[in-house]
This record gives C-alpha cells, structure tokens and sequence, in this order.
C-alpha cells in the first residue's frame, strides 16, 4: 500500500523565552498564536512564508517547520 505523504509548514516564533509560540490563526491583526503545537495551523509553504515576512519585524523570530502529513 502507497501512502501519499504532503509537506505542510508551522511557524514557530521564538520570543527569547524557553518556551516557543505557534501560529494558530493568520486571519487576525496581531496574528494569534499558542504554545501548543497540536493546535497549530498547518500551512502550505507559500501562505506560511507570507506569514512569516508579515511578522518578521516584530521583536519575535519567525521560522519555518516542515511537518510530513499523510493526504
């Protein structure tokens, strides 16, 4: 059996504290986020890397991880 597998993408957010962030919602001005990966929103790579240029400014550093997902 051949399981198909698609990459999607979460962006983390490292704010300088132990603990990283997750964008949960991109709908919103701020950007909603939460510490809790499972409620992260999975993204294609183009939409999380607008995402992550729209955020980069902040005092947070935005980065890109790559998940693989059965489709």
């Amino acid at each position: 059996m051949n399981i198909v597998k698609n990459t999607k993408f979460f962006v983390r957010l490292n704010r300088g504290t132990s603990t990283p962030a997750y964008v949960q919602r991109i709908d919103r001005n701020p950007i909603q986020t939460t510490t809790n990966r499972k409620l992260a929103l999975a993204m294609g790579k183009l939409t999380a890397e607008d995402t992550v240029k729209s955020i980069q400014t902040s005092r947070c550093i935005p980065e890109l991880v790559s998940v693989q997902v059965r489709a």
